[in-house]
């Protein structure tokens, strides 16, 4: 059996997330997606479950982080181009999200991301090539 990844989030207003995440382009399956969870396809081995925040609370033990205000994860997702990137980027801060920091670009990879409506970290990346190797 392939493994498979599931990220799970918080979220303070699941219709809204679901909205904003659409508008970038995923889709949601409908078999794991209630008024509590949304489950979101990145491709066919990598989901993430957008959950309400009770709902997510019932999942641990340790307070849930205000990812406003921490770092809890940073969930970076390869593509196939910069422009790529770019356009993703775009239509995540058209939705409302905030850029913190400006893309990189260090050669064999190019980098941007952005904050989502819960303060969630999302990198994206296109590795054109190997790093070049210490000597």
């Amino acid at each position: 059996m392939a493994t498979q990844i599931f990220v799970n989030l918080p979220c303070k207003d699941l219709p809204r997330s679901k909205a904003f995440f659409e508008s970038l382009g995923y889709s949601f399956n409908p078999d794991f997606t209630d008024d509590n969870a949304a489950s979101m396809v990145v491709t066919d081995g990598i989901y993430v479950m957008l959950l309400t925040e009770p709902f997510f609370a019932g999942f641990t033990k340790k307070p849930v982080a205000d990812a406003h205000k921490t770092t809890e994860a940073i969930v970076c997702l390869s593509l196939d181009s910069r422009e790529a990137v770019d356009e993703i980027v775009a239509k995540a801060v058209a939705g409302g999200a905030k850029t913190p920091n400006a893309p990189q670009d260090h050669g064999f990879m190019y980098g941007h991301g952005f904050e989502d409506l819960d303060g969630h970290l999302w990198e994206f990346v296109h590795m054109s090539g190997m790093p070049p190797k210490a000597e």
